[in-house]
């Protein structure tokens, strides 16, 4: 299989390109605990003209040094679960093969319309569930379990449909673990990172990476990713879950586009 064309012109454009796509992705991930991979892909496409494939490649790639400074802001304020956090990774590694295998198996579009419905519950519950910013993860060996398996589906997820770990994790922490929004945005920042060093070391073997594009994009988010992460938790918690289903009911609507676009397709 032949790499991806990388695009020829590296000129003022595409810095400036990058570093305005980092900008804004970096800020993102720091406000809603996300890898930043929902702005960073489609822009890539639709103004430096990458390929699906590589524009998903890049953009793991880039989520790397933004989500480790996200992670460092949320630390610093205490609000990252480091065990939970590598339960979810460990999961999500496995349910990533299992996404990906499933990839060739299941019609696309009822996947799509099916992460459609779990984005209106939640975006419905996160108007009725608003954690204290006192409340914490509290491990039990039921808790464990659940993280457990809340991995394997986000795996599951990234695999199916290529969406990032933090649109699954954090609300799900949120409404079914009780949890803070600052926590559940720190833990599942450090949750991504095993996850995109693993993808991104399959991508380069591939040629699905644009290192340039890449590193200028890395760059640039993690000068904004502690901004959001310090925004976070200036907001009322109440806001801060209005803006994140905001965030989701676009992601939403983008799934249901595509899916609409691609009917009567497998």
């Amino acid at each position: 299989m032949s790499a991806p064309a990388v695009p020829r012109r590296r000129d003022a454009r595409f810095i400036v390109s990058c570093i305005a796509i980092g900008l804004a992705a970096g800020l993102l991930s720091g406000l809603f605990g996300v890898g930043g991979g929902t702005v960073i892909v489609p822009m890539l496409v639709l103004l430096l003209h990458f390929d699906q494939r590589l524009a998903a490649g890049t953009s793991l790639a880039a989520i790397v040094p933004t989500a480790t400074v996200g992670v460092i802001s949320y630390a610093v304020h205490g609000s990252v679960a480091w065990v939970a956090a590598i339960i979810l990774a460990a999961f999500a590694v496995i349910g990533a093969q299992i996404g990906t295998w499933l990839l060739a198996r299941l019609p696309q579009n009822a996947v799509r319309w099916g992460f459609v419905v779990f984005l209106v519950f939640v975006i419905v519950m996160l108007f009725v569930v608003v954690p204290s910013r006192d409340a914490e993860l509290v491990l039990t060996w039921g808790a464990g379990a659940a993280l457990a398996l809340l991995g394997l589906i986000t795996g599951v997820l990234s695999g199916l449909l290529g969406v990032g770990g933090g649109v699954v994790v954090v609300p799900a922490l949120m409404i079914f673990f009780g949890t803070s929004d600052l926590v559940a945005k720190g833990t599942s920042l450090l949750m991504m990172i095993p996850t995109a060093i693993s993808g991104t070391i399959g991508n380069l073997k591939r040629g699905n990476v644009d290192l340039l594009a890449a590193v200028v994009i890395g760059l640039a988010a993690c000068t904004t990713t502690a901004l959001g992460a310090w925004f976070a938790t200036l907001l009322d918690p109440a806001v801060a879950n209005i803006l994140f289903a905001v965030f989701l009911t676009y992601i939403g609507v983008q799934m249901a586009l595509k899916a609409i676009r691609t009917r009567g397709k497998r």
